[in-house]
């Protein structure tokens, strides 16, 4: 859950500045201890009334002290706090500011500091391949740095990540800390060990948990300690056999955090209706913190475009005074009555802005309560983008903005499918026979298709259309239906495939069919997948957009119009999805 995750990093930030260089004389000063006792405490308690001053005077007190490396420690530690109170909207200015000011400063072997909390963000709002990007970046500039030491917490955060899906890969990094943290931080030896006996569990060693387990209450008895503790004690307690009082635990000691890892024990033990009810509440709790967390977003938005009008009204009285103590100057007179109008013009704007953000949020609220955790992407990054070129102080070329703006149209592409395919599942199953009395010009429709595409593809990729068949040639059958099967094979081409060609072609079989092909020189899908990315719900590539509904509907389209479609395994070059129609009836 995100609420542990972000308590680890606290840790790591709150008791130790992370420097490889000696510790600075001033640590053993009676202010500076009671300044950093005072920070901590109210931290941990969660105390915004105590925090906010308790850090600006240890913030003050370092800056004076001219040690810029903690004092950007202790404003990564305000990040933190805010994104523990779920202002997400808060801790990403907040880290955009500590970007732009480490960028100002030219404190190049700071800035880690920055991608670190933007990889915190972006791991809190569901975009982990975007944390995990800006994780690996924070090692590469503490590498360039010399900061070794501050790099096993780091470690531990990619482990976090990739730990489900690779937990080999999250063993070899779990290695690299504890090699690190022997030679230049051995306070954090045990914990790490500790994190290392938790993925052993993952990777179903019993023996090496077993083991580990043992020596971690050796360092228990030797007074160490590890954020890691309570799950290796409730792992334990299922591992040798005591389900129940697993769950137990996982309820009292982790609470509402605790529904995955109920989740992962009662699967363990092949309870699986209470798994699926398990993991339903995890769904509900995590629907809820989501909607707690755009809640917050957009307050925060308003909060800043309310400043924004303020500004504006205090802008245009002065102009207003300015234009009456200058009435006898007509040129200046024009002047001010222009900027007056652009002024409430640009009111109006940031009024119907705000009106359109207040509706957005609305939407997103009912549409988070009705579909999955897919939706969480695209929106993500939606927003991203335009905070940041709504920006004024970001200055991007013309062709970083149309980049930024395919894009956003991309992502909301993607949404609109989402809703469409589930709208389109439901009315498949309550819908028996279609009408198939449409004379449809193939190439006609064919070739809107592929220019629809085309506007929505990356230079690297040409859409082309290949058709054997006359542009007069008609087809009896259920064009809307037709229209949506080839729809939805060019959207998945086009998805998958990064460069190279995406190929509708058009050819009769014999007199009496028609078959229809989509062909890319994307990555392809194995032989052994052929008919299992028809079903509900399959995604082959868990990081691409989609629900995996749309495979599903296309054979559902297909076969109400009394024909087949189907992967042809025989090409190597990509992928190529198939489609025979038969003739219909004059």
């Amino acid at each position: 859950m995100k609420t542990w995750h972000l308590l680890m990093c606290a840790f790591f930030l709150l008791f130790g500045v992370g420097r490889s260089a000696a510790a600075p004389a001033y640590q053993d000063d009676e202010e500076f201890k009671v300044l950093r006792a005072n920070m901590t405490r109210a931290f941990n308690e969660g105390d915004s009334a105590a925090f906010f001053p308790a850090l600006k005077a240890l913030e003050d007190y370092l800056y004076d002290k001219n040690d810029l490396h903690a004092y950007y420690t202790q404003r990564c530690n305000e990040i933190i706090f805010q994104m523990n109170r779920q202002n997400i909207f808060e801790a990403y200015k907040l880290a955009q500011q500590l970007s732009h000011e480490l960028v100002e400063r030219k404190l190049d072997k700071e800035m880690y500091m920055a991608v670190n909390m933007m990889g915190h963000i972006s791991r809190y709002c569901g975009n982990e391949e975007r944390a995990l990007q800006c994780f690996e970046e924070v090692i590469r500039r503490m590498e360039q740095a010399g900061y070794t030491e501050s790099m096993p917490p780091i470690y531990l955060n990619i482990v976090n990540v990739i730990m489900d899906d690779n937990p080999e890969e999250a063993m070899q990094l779990l290695d690299k800390a504890l090699a690190i943290a022997r030679e230049s931080s051995p306070e954090r030896v045990f914990d790490i060990e500790a994190r290392r006996t938790l993925l052993y569990y993952n990777l179903k060693d019993t023996a090496n948990f077993l083991k580990g387990y043992d020596a971690y209450w050796e360092g228990v008895n030797q007074g160490k300690n590890s954020v890691s503790g309570r799950s290796l004690e409730i792992y334990y307690q299922a591992l040798t056999g005591h389900t129940d009082e697993a769950l137990v635990m996982a309820q009292e000691l982790l609470g509402d955090d605790g529904y995955g890892t109920q989740t992962e024990l009662l699967k363990d033990a092949g309870r699986w209706q209470e798994a699926f009810e398990m993991q339903t509440k995890q769904r509900e709790k995590q629907d809820s913190l989501n909607s707690v967390i755009l809640s917050n977003s957009m307050a925060g938005i308003e909060n800043e475009l309310r400043i924004n009008e303020a500004e504006q009204r205090a802008s245009r009285n002065k102009l207003l005074a300015l234009g009456a103590a200058t009435m006898f100057l007509l040129l200046l007179i024009v002047a001010l009555a222009y900027i007056v109008w652009s002024r409430r013009r640009h009111i109006r704007q940031l009024r119907s802005a705000y009106e359109h953000a207040l509706e957005s949020d609305r939407m997103k609220t009912a549409f988070m309560r009705n579909v999955s955790h897919e939706v969480r992407t695209p929106l993500n990054i939606i927003s991203g983008f335009a905070q940041v070129i709504a920006d004024p102080n970001l200055d991007y070329s013309p062709e970083e903005r149309r980049r930024m703006a395919l894009m956003m149209r991309k992502n909301t592409n993607a949404i609109t499918s989402l809703v469409d395919e589930m709208l389109e599942l439901s009315h498949s199953e309550s819908v028996g026979g279609v009408e198939k009395a449409d004379n449809v010009k193939v190439n006609v429709l064919l070739r809107e298709l592929v220019e629809e595409a085309r506007e929505n593809v990356a230079d690297e990729v040409v859409v082309s259309l290949d058709s054997s068949l006359a542009d007069d040639f008609i087809f009896k059958t259920n064009r809307q239906m037709m229209r949506r099967v080839v729809d939805v094979l060019l959207s998945n081409a086009l998805k998958f495939t990064e460069k190279g060609s995406v190929v509708v072609s058009a050819s009769l079989v014999g007199e009496q069919q028609l078959l229809l092909a989509v062909t890319d020189t994307g990555c392809g899908i194995p032989a052994s997948e052929a008919e299992h990315i028809f079903e509900r719900f399959v995604k082959l590539d868990s990081f691409k957009v989609g629900i995996g509904l749309g495979l599903t509907l296309c054979r559902a389209s297909v076969e109400k119009l009394g024909g087949s479609i189907s992967l042809d395994t025989s090409y190597t070059g990509g992928a190529r999805f198939v489609v025979t129609l038969p003739r219909q009836a004059e």
